[in-house]
């Protein structure tokens, strides 16, 4: 299964909200932003948890993770795919989905 896919059906599964892809023309960051939101801390934390075991069974390493202490903004970098957790207040605050869509 490829990375890609992993991520989105974790958060998925797992119950994340309004996942979206966003795929990244012409970028050095990476080839994909991944934004989903969780419904509590205790979901954000969980929901990286669970993206970083699924990818590590099918074989894939993450290159670091960024804000698990705190829960309300949680980055993966999985290397061309970037991650992106929030709880619902700091994903409307943030609003990386505009900034980043084409």
């Amino acid at each position: 299964m490829e990375k890609l896919d992993i991520i989105v059906k974790t958060l998925e599964d797992k119950l994340a909200e309004d996942v979206n892809v966003i795929k990244l023309e012409d970028s050095s960051v990476a080839d994909y932003f991944v934004i989903a939101t969780g419904n509590s801390i205790n979901q954000t934390r969980a929901l990286a948890d669970y993206i970083e075991e699924n990818l590590h069974k099918e074989g894939y390493e993450l290159l670091s993770n960024e804000g698990l202490r705190e829960g309300e903004w949680i980055l993966i970098d999985a290397g061309d795919i970037i991650v992106h957790i929030f709880t619902q207040k700091q994903r409307k605050f943030y609003d990386l989905d505009n900034l980043w869509e084409n």
